[in-house]
């Protein structure tokens, strides 16, 4: 049963409206109890969802019996607020956005997700919804992750569509991700005595060197072309102000295109920073775009335009991971995705809607 306290969501209003809904329940990381209890109870009048809950996050299943099933998940996080709740509406040079936290990432596609829920009661194929918790945070505590650990079977599908932004348009597949630290070691001594001692700081040095003329790959993977990335993202060593420092790191983050495993990507390091102390950190496979799947080239055909690479890491991996192809469709500019001014243009999410629910209804 649902807390007194539980906020409203009005599922009748427009995919803008619960948009800003949506927005206003504050839901940061480790939050998202009252956003899921109020999607629970928005869903409980739609008799044609079977409605189930797994910690916090909601899963919501038609069973018409169609030849077809797709996956469409979102999740129900933000990254932590800075004065940028309550949302607000706002025009800039002629186009009307609303404003705050959440509405890029991801918000604005759980409220079409949501409408589209409730209103579709005969889509032509069988639609299993997923709203989840946790997506900001470290990977362990992914709502999606512990669904794939614990209940696969609620996930199986023929095609998967992970509401990220993409200003409403088709991005396949997604960049592989991995960070490693990179070691030094040296030998302590007083700093005014520096010849007795050796500097692991310094030592940084070539690892910098081949980081700085490090060219990143251009990688075409089922016609996609695919931006890789190798960047410095953190270094730490010392020990006080007179003294040589005896160890030294090197924080690196890889982006790597889905055609490498996260095994090669990994044995590509090693061999980029051989003879060095090299420890992995962390690691999450890349997808393929999936756009050679039937239910994927009809939803292209119904969004328009030209399907693109999504360069940073999704949870479209995870669908991947399972043999489902998966693809990113959502409202909202990534570039604006946890910024400050984190905004999303009202337009995107009408047009999302548009698109999504002329697809789900012809199949």
């Amino acid at each position: 049963m649902p807390v007194a306290d539980t906020p409203v969501l009005d599922l009748s209003q427009t995919s803008i409206d619960i948009t800003r809904q949506l927005c206003d329940i504050e839901s940061v990381s480790g939050n998202e109890g009252p956003i899921t209890e109020a999607i629970l109870v928005a869903l409980a009048g739609a008799r044609h969802l079977e409605v189930l809950r797994d910690g916090d996050v909601v899963i919501a299943r038609t069973n018409l019996g169609r030849d077809k099933r797709v996956v469409i998940a979102g999740h129900t996080d933000t990254v932590p607020l800075n004065d940028n709740l309550p949302t607000r509406y706002e025009t800039d040079n002629g186009v009307e956005y609303l404003w705050g936290r959440g509405t890029v990432d991801m918000k604005s596609g759980v409220a079409v997700q949501l409408k589209l829920a409730v209103e579709l009661t005969e889509p032509a194929v069988d639609i299993t919804w997923l709203w989840y918790d946790h997506e900001e945070v470290s990977a362990d505590l992914n709502g999606l992750k512990r669904l794939a650990d614990n209940r696969p079977d609620l996930l199986q599908g023929d095609f998967a569509i992970l509401g990220e932004p993409t200003r409403s348009e088709i991005e396949g597949g997604c960049n592989g991700n991995a960070r490693i630290e990179v070691r030094t070691f040296g030998l302590r001594a007083h700093s005014a005595r520096a010849w007795v001692g050796h500097n692991a700081i310094h030592d940084l040095s070539p690892i910098l060197d081949t980081l700085a003329a490090y060219v990143p790959r251009e990688v075409e993977v089922d016609g996609l072309v695919y931006r890789e990335g190798l960047n410095a993202v953190g270094i730490t060593g010392g020990v006080a102000g007179n003294v040589i420092p005896d160890a030294a790191m090197v924080h690196i983050n890889y982006r790597f295109a889905p055609s490498r495993s996260g095994d090669e990507a990994i044995a590509h390091l090693r061999e980029l920073f051989d003879g060095y102390d090299v420890t992995v950190v962390d690691l999450a496979e890349g997808a393929r775009p999936g756009l050679d799947a039937p239910l994927a080239q009809d939803l292209l055909a119904a969004v328009g335009g030209e399907a693109k690479p999504k360069y940073g890491w999704t949870d479209v991996a995870r669908f991947s991971a399972l043999g489902i192809p998966a693809v990113n469709y959502g409202p909202g500019d990534p570039l604006k995705a946890h910024a400050d001014d984190e905004r999303v243009a009202v337009d995107q999410i009408t047009a999302c809607e548009r698109g999504l629910r002329a697809w789900l209804m012809t199949g």
